[in-house]
């Protein structure tokens, strides 16, 4: 499990690399329910991978680096892991799906990646990165099942209780369980009575069946791949995700691809908070799952990224 002390090492290592993003308030001053926006599609891969990547590759022993690095991801993991290995002098070659959106290939690409496509499948895309490491010898970057990842993430966490100290609920995205691994540890050891609830959509709602059932559950990669929310497509968490999602979210709650939409457009009148579909979960799981979360009254939503296709914004802003 990942310590507080892990989650500031990390948060010391990343000075200089990840933004220190804000908080948005985007309710009004009168709302009984307030909601802040941790803008982390503000970092510069738009989106918050690049914290737990970096933390993840800078933690390789030369001869690790030497040899190189690989990973698989739907997109934004893959450019944190293009922007660390760039930033540190590291080959990285990254195995993505061939349906993955098409301006995360090619900023992924256009950071120096080497890319490698695949189906759908989140487990395809790991199985292959997996057979590509022990054939040429790359150090594994995984995407969420990993400490060093979970610990980078966590730095959402601390930033959050540093600028908002008396929040009371928190709602963090939920894929493989990176993010909300580390954001739950993070605020937890630091303040127990602060709620974390993860939110996923309904089509990749396997975090959220793996809690209720007391083990992991998989979802098949046809549906899965379904959801608007690409970011979001994974067929199951990562054991080590597994773990601190048990000892420390509070709740999973599901939104619906219809909910999706309507958070990104509401979002994306403000060019601040501008959201993919993964990154506009929790704001959906705001504005329209109020009886499913808790009661509270200063409430956060990470925006987790902000790499939105131009045709989807552009369909979305013409409605």
């Amino acid at each position: 499990m990942v310590t507080l002390q892990n989650i500031r090492a990390a948060q010391t290592l990343l000075e200089g690399i990840a933004v220190r993003t804000p908080l948005f308030q985007w309710t009004s001053t009168s709302d009984q329910r307030k909601l802040f926006l941790k803008l982390e599609n503000l970092q510069p891969i738009g989106a918050f991978k690049l914290r737990g990547a970096y933390n993840k590759v800078a933690s390789l022993s030369d001869e690790e680096r030497r040899r190189g690095v690989i990973s698989y991801s739907s997109g934004n993991h893959a450019q944190g892991v293009a922007y660390a290995a760039r930033a540190l002098g590291v080959k990285a070659i990254i195995v993505m799906p061939g349906n993955a959106p098409k301006n995360k290939l090619e900023a992924t690409a256009a950071l120096g990646a080497e890319i490698v496509t695949v189906g759908p499948g989140s487990e395809e895309r790991r199985l292959r990165a997996e057979e590509l490491a022990a054939e040429h010898g790359y150090a594994i970057v995984p995407p969420y099942n990993d400490e060093k990842i979970i610990a980078g993430q966590g730095t959402v966490g601390l930033e959050i209780l540093a600028d908002l100290p008396n929040v009371e609920t928190v709602l963090v995205p939920v894929g493989g369980g990176g993010l909300i691994s580390g954001v739950s540890a993070a605020i937890k050891l630091s303040n127990p009575d602060v709620k974390v609830i993860g939110v996923e959509p309904e089509l990749a709602a396997d975090a959220q069946a793996s809690l209720r059932a007391g083990r992991i559950v998989s979802f098949p990669a046809a549906q899965v791949s379904q959801t608007l929310a690409d970011g979001l497509r994974t067929q199951s968490i990562g054991v080590i995700n597994f773990e601190h999602i048990r000892a420390y979210v509070d709740d999973i709650v599901s939104v619906s691809e219809d909910e999706i939409r309507e958070a990104m457009r509401a979002l994306s009148a403000n060019a601040k908070t501008v959201a993919e579909p993964s990154g506009a979960v929790a704001p959906a799981a705001f504005m329209f799952h109020a009886d499913e979360l808790p009661n509270t009254k200063i409430n956060v939503a990470v925006i987790s990224g902000g790499n939105i296709d131009p045709i989807l914004l552009a369909e979305l802003s013409s409605r």
